[in-house]
């Protein structure tokens, strides 16, 4: 499900083609995965960002970040700081803890979810939102239960530290508090809010 398009470097690529309706769609997608959570959505008609951003990715933060939404990048370049800058004049941090918004592009080496905004008490809405692209998805993987599931559903995540659903796990436990996150690859997403339970049991007939 990876994207085949190159990546290109230029700070010049253009943005969404029409800012406000194509927000609007994408807004609206994103809302979907986090209301229908392990459940893959797809985005169409996307630009393309600089590396190392997704297609989906470049689309999310264009969609979701503006200049009162300050953005941390694992890996930043100038091209993609220029491109965000641009197009959704955001303020990017250089400490993950302050982002509102995070571009995680290198999943094996990402921050612990607890380096992360959390919340407070009186307004879990200022936690972070993480945007981590991942090698694709697949229909084995973890079983997910929750608000917006019916019963369980299983999706695969393909990319991840091997002790991230442990760590997910230490995230739900402090809801209302702790972060939520889209998954992104090449045009797809997958939305998992922090009140979702995982077991990371294998599929019937898996080892």
């Amino acid at each position: 499900m990876n994207d085949p398009r190159p990546l290109p470097t230029s700070a010049l690529l253009p943005g969404l083609n029409d800012p406000v309706h194509d927000s609007q769609r994408v807004f609206r997608i994103v809302l979907s995965a986090l209301s229908n959570p392990a459940s893959l959505h797809a985005l169409a008609d996307l630009p393309v960002p600089p590396a190392p951003m997704h297609a989906a990715a470049g689309a999310v933060l264009l969609t979701l970040s503006d200049y009162e939404t300050p953005v941390w990048l694992q890996s930043p370049t100038e091209a993609s700081a220029a491109w965000l800058r641009f197009h959704c004049g955001t303020p990017l941090v250089t400490k993950a803890k302050e982002a509102q918004f995070a571009l995680i592009d290198q999943p094996l080496a990402m921050p612990p979810l607890s380096g992360f905004a959390q919340g407070l008490a009186e307004y879990p809405d200022r936690s972070a939102t993480l945007i981590v692209q991942v090698r694709g998805f697949s229909s084995e993987g973890p079983l997910f239960s929750g608000p917006g599931i019916n019963g369980q559903r299983r999706i695969g995540i393909d990319g991840l530290p091997g002790d991230f659903w442990q760590s997910w796990q230490n995230n739900r436990a402090i809801a209302p508090l702790g972060v939520d996150i889209l998954f992104v690859s090449g045009t797809s997403v997958v939305g998992l809010p922090r009140s979702i339970d995982v077991q990371n049991k294998p599929a019937r007939g898996g080892v």
